[in-house]
């Protein structure tokens, strides 16, 4: 993912930078220091993701998204690019207007390296699974599922439910969310050390808290198979 550093301080731009090229599947392709400049970029550089400070000296960073957003995608210029806003304000008129323009994240300053990553890496995820989804049409558990990945990995349940084991729960979790696709109850249980009955009841338990995903395969004949992927 391209990303364009937008902020008024040389030297906070040059950290955000720093933070982004630190981050897996992400690179700076440019930083601008105020409002002429980021609409300069944005044409010319057409990035995936800018991180838009608010206060620039020669206008308004929300003003940049609005105006962009105001000139029609086309075949040419591309899709309009996602915006993460980094800015001190913290007044709830900005925060409003931030996500009434379709901000992905909203960053209040200061912050360090993992405060930015964990952004970067939910949005990362989503652009993701939305690339798997393609143009098919998405059904509720699907949209459900974009819109959380957003707030990063679900936690787990504080409490777990009676009969349950919450060392357990973890190592059922951590099985489908370290594996390379999704998985089955026989496989998640033989991965954790537990029956294909023990590992069933705890995914059954880990998908109605919406930690992981069921999914099911059609084969030629017979019941469908349950499939397990993490949602975060």
């Amino acid at each position: 993912m391209r990303v364009l550093v937008v902020d008024d301080d040389y030297r906070v731009a040059k950290i955000h930078a720093a933070y982004v090229d630190r981050t897996a599947g992400f690179t700076v392709c440019g930083q601008a220091h105020s409002v002429a400049q980021a609409l300069d970029l944005l044409d010319t550089l057409r990035p995936d993701l800018v991180l838009m400070d608010v206060y620039l000296p020669d206008g308004d960073g929300l003003g940049v998204i609005r105006k962009l957003l105001e000139t029609p995608e086309s075949a040419e210029t591309g899709p309009h690019p996602d915006f993460v806003v980094i800015t001190a304000a913290r007044d709830v008129s900005t925060v409003r207007t931030a996500m009434q323009l379709g901000a992905v994240h909203y960053l209040v300053k200061p912050f360090g390296y993992p405060a930015m990553a964990e952004k970067l890496t939910s949005y990362l995820d989503l652009r993701r699974r939305m690339q798997t989804l393609d143009d098919a049409d998405a059904d509720q558990a699907d949209v459900d599922e974009l819109f959380g990945l957003l707030r990063g990995q679900p936690a787990l349940p504080a409490l777990p439910a009676k009969g349950h084991s919450a060392p357990t729960l973890e190592l059922v979790r951590n099985a489908v969310r370290t594996a390379v696709g999704d998985v089955s109850a026989s496989e998640v249980a033989e991965r954790v050390g537990i029956s294909r009955p023990t590992a069933q009841r705890y995914l059954s338990y880990l998908t109605r808290h919406g930690v992981v995903r069921l999914q099911l395969r059609y084969g030629t004949t017979g019941r469908p198979e349950h499939r397990y992927s993490a949602t975060g």
